[in-house]
């Protein structure tokens, strides 16, 4: 099962939260939901084997925790919807808009007492 599957349930996505905040044992999070003790270690098996936690003993207590980075294909899913990429008939817009602001600078920038269309003088020739 892979992570998007697995964060389709809800109790899943609860118990997710709860290790988000730290460490829990099984009985721990199955104080929590609604639902029996072995149905909130099927819950943590399935979450295990997406990848999504790990686990590790202490005496005898089993600690489940999140894994670091796991979550990084949802972000990132989720982050292109939020952002989607620019079309490229955005850009063309925007080059024709940027060539048409160059050639009405070009147009503007002619020397300042010289009226639109009247011949330039070169003052070194009259010196």
């Amino acid at each position: 099962m892979d992570v998007f599957e697995c964060l389709a349930d809800a109790t899943r996505r609860r118990l997710l939260a709860a290790l988000a905040h730290g460490e829990h044992t099984a009985g721990e999070l199955a104080g929590r939901e609604p639902i029996s003790r072995p149905a909130v270690s099927r819950h943590l098996r399935v979450m295990r084997e997406a990848g999504l936690i790990g686990v590790a003993a202490h005496g005898r207590e089993r600690r489940y925790r999140l894994r670091a980075g796991t979550l990084e294909p949802v972000q990132t899913y989720l982050a292109a919807l939020m952002h989607p990429p620019v079309p490229e008939s955005a850009f063309d817009a925007l080059d024709l808009e940027v060539r048409r602001a160059s050639r009405d600078q070009r147009r503007s920038d002619g020397p300042p007492n010289q009226a639109a269309g009247a011949p330039s003088i070169d003052t070194e020739e009259i010196a």
